[in-house]
């Protein structure tokens, strides 16, 4: 299955917020392109230039906009694979990961580009924010995932059909507590939110912060089936979820006792994968404990749950891996004389994870492209992975985790010297840095048992022709000419078999 598909559950960005005295959560809030800070209620934007080092930086046109979506953040370098945000984080730690669009026609046209976007190495999904502008309305995406390192990397990246520049207006990164979704394996999964409602809603207005804590937006649902108010209110805490207090302020009901309720949740149709759903509930009336709400649970005609009891104090029930496809169909079958009752639930994509590079080949790229100048712009987040989208010059084995087996940064106008840590990339086979401005010595690379070729032609070299070169045993080319190098070329070298060598002209070699 083509994850671009959840293109279609777009959901909107209401352009007005409500002022609250509480603190913001605790995470990374940017707006992307700006040059200075933003208030969103009570919660602070900043620019994201301390997070992203390509793109530009563009205000639009269209009047009235709320502040975070003035300006934006574009990528017009066509030969970049992607183009990441970076952001500290903690080693499995949990975050929703919020990224927010608004075309505003920045580019002189009339239909917003598409692309796709990426968490660390796994592709998320595809931006296509076209409906939601035709109706004059931001669009965003949600993703729950793990932070496997201590960095977190969000990206945009093109795809064959993009036209135009792929491009973002805002970003939120919040920590989420251990409970939340806890029943998700995040070392293999990530979950992508496809539908939030709160249920018999009839304000038309989003539940967010400072009602949700993490800033999860809880969308009203209202169909033809009958509307209750709460008159009790509920602990967020007790849920694993921490569902915002207000999710539960309204509830859909049947019209008559002992009548099932069926509804058609989420309101479009869904691609044939896994999900999670989670289901939350609270009798809205004050009976004795002889009398709470009790029935069954069914999803797509399913026993999800049987014999729920429904109490003032609120219950959940969930679903970590719920297949489902097509319109989904709720139906709460009442197993008494009172009828079932819903609040509010969610439904979110089991999203398996892309897989990850060495960390100690990424450290190791890392270091190479601070010992250089004027790396490649899609030097940041995952080198590797997706593989369609890896690091220019750079490819990958198929394992996972994925080892970098090749680097080819021919002629890329690099400058400054070969970093020691090239030894610890042990999968390289190919190394090829010709046509550059390296200078230094050639460092101890002889733990690259595998290499093959080594390409360092055409650079600023000095020093001598290492010897541990000729105990390299898969090496059979070697290309060195066009540097300053000098001494000799050691005999074991000269010797080896099955290897093309090549230094001259443009060194300074004795004659042996």
């Amino acid at each position: 299955m083509s994850f671009a598909i959840f293109l279609l559950w777009l959901v909107t960005v209401p352009f007005c917020v409500h002022s609250h005295q509480t603190e913001p959560p605790q995470g990374f809030t940017l707006s992307c392109g700006d040059a200075d800070d933003r208030m969103l209620g009570v919660q602070k934007f900043v620019p994201d230039t301390d997070f992203i080092s390509v793109g530009n930086a563009t205000a639009l046109k269209t009047p009235d906009l709320l502040s975070i979506l003035s300006t934006l953040r574009f990528f017009p370098e066509k030969s970049a694979r992607k183009y990441c945000y970076t952001f500290p984080v903690i080693k499995g730690k949990k975050y929703l990961v919020k990224t927010i669009y608004y075309y505003g026609e920045f580019d002189g046209g009339e239909k917003p580009p598409v692309f796709d976007q990426i968490i660390d190495g796994t592709k998320w999904c595809t931006v296509n924010t076209t409906e939601d502008y035709a109706k004059g309305l931001s669009s965003y995406y949600e993703i729950f995932v793990a932070a496997a390192g201590h960095c977190l990397s969000v990206c945009v990246a093109r795809t064959q059909n993009t036209i135009s520049h792929p491009f973002i207006s805002a970003i939120e990164v919040q920590p989420l507590d251990h409970s939340v979704y806890n029943a998700t394996d995040f070392t293999k999964y990530a979950l992508s939110t496809v539908e939030r409602s709160n249920f018999g809603d009839k304000t038309g207005n989003m539940i967010g912060f400072p009602d949700d804590k993490f800033d999860r937006l809880w969308h009203p649902f209202e169909d033809n089936n009958h509307i209750v108010d709460s008159h009790h209110n509920v602990s967020s805490e007790d849920f694993w979820n921490m569902p915002p207090l207000k999710a539960f302020t309204s509830s859909i009901t049947t019209s008559l006792p002992r009548k099932s309720l069926e509804i058609m949740w989420p309101p479009v149709s869904l691609p044939s994968s896994k999900y999670y759903i989670a289901l939350y509930f609270q009798d809205d009336r004050s009976p004795g404990p002889h009398s709470w709400r009790v029935f069954d649970v069914v999803v797509n005609g399913e026993a999800f749950y049987k014999g729920l009891t429904v109490t003032t104090k609120g219950v959940t029930v969930y679903g970590c891996e719920q297949p489902l496809f097509g319109q989904t169909n709720i139906t709460l079958i009442p197993k008494g004389d009172v009828g079932p009752v819903i609040s509010a639930g969610e439904i979110l994509q089991v999203l398996p994870l892309g897989g990850i590079t060495l960390p100690a080949d990424v450290v190791a790229l890392e270091n190479l492209a601070k010992a250089f100048n004027n790396t490649p712009s899609d030097w940041k987040g995952d080198p590797c992975l997706p593989s369609q989208n890896s690091w220019t010059g750079v490819a990958c084995s198929n394992d996972n985790p994925a080892r970098v087996v090749n680097l080819n940064l021919t002629c890329m106008e690099l400058s400054g010297i070969l970093s020691e840590s090239v030894a610890n990339l042990t999968a390289l086979q190919n190394l090829w840095l010709g046509g550059n401005k390296i200078y230094g010595s050639i460092p101890n690379m002889r733990s690259l048992k595998k290499l093959q070729t080594l390409h360092l032609e055409n650079n600023q070299l000095t020093g001598k022709i290492p010897r541990w070169l000729s105990q390299l045993g898969e090496l059979h080319e070697l290309f060195l000419q066009n540097n300053n190098l000098d001494g000799r070329v050691p005999d074991a070298l000269k010797k080896k078999n099955g290897l093309y060598i090549q230094v001259s002209p443009g060194n300074r070699f004795a004659e042996s």
